[in-house]
């Protein structure tokens, strides 16, 4: 893989990373100061969608545009997931700073929300992406 190939796929993972960021604290505001209880969770709801297509669109692009194997896009977009609950957890950090609630245990969310998000991801992304090569080779 070319320099310029090597810089699609890390785009790819930062830009899906920071989706997932945005996707997490914005609909939690809503859901926030959502009137209803039946509110929030759509506001929830509508962030896993969101978290959902990013996930899909992540596969088909590895998979589509770079031509990438199925372990290789099972990797890329399970970075992109561990990146993402990564800079939720320094946001959920920095969150419990601000309102005097931080607890050292806190800390832990940094290793644990990654790993807990990224290896159900990694899992669901190489089911995907090799069934899409087979597929392919039917075709």
């Amino acid at each position: 893989m070319d320099a310029s190939g090597r810089l699609r796929w890390l785009r790819a993972v930062l830009f899906v990373g920071v989706v997932y960021l945005v996707a997490g604290i914005s609909f939690a505001a809503l859901a926030n100061r959502a009137a209803s209880a039946q509110m929030r969770v759509t506001w929830r709801l509508a962030a896993w969608v969101i978290s959902a297509a990013a996930f899909a669109a992540h596969i088909w692009h590895e998979h589509v545009r770079l031509r990438s194997s199925p372990g290789t896009t099972a990797l890329h977009t399970s970075l992109a997931v561990a990146l993402g609950a990564f800079a939720l957890a320094v946001a959920a950090n920095i969150h419990a700073q601000a309102v005097s609630s931080y607890q050292p245990s806190h800390a832990v969310a940094l290793v644990a929300w990654p790993v807990l998000t990224a290896l159900p991801a990694f899992v669901v992304a190489l089911a995907v992406a090799a069934g899409l090569a087979v597929a392919r080779r039917t075709d």
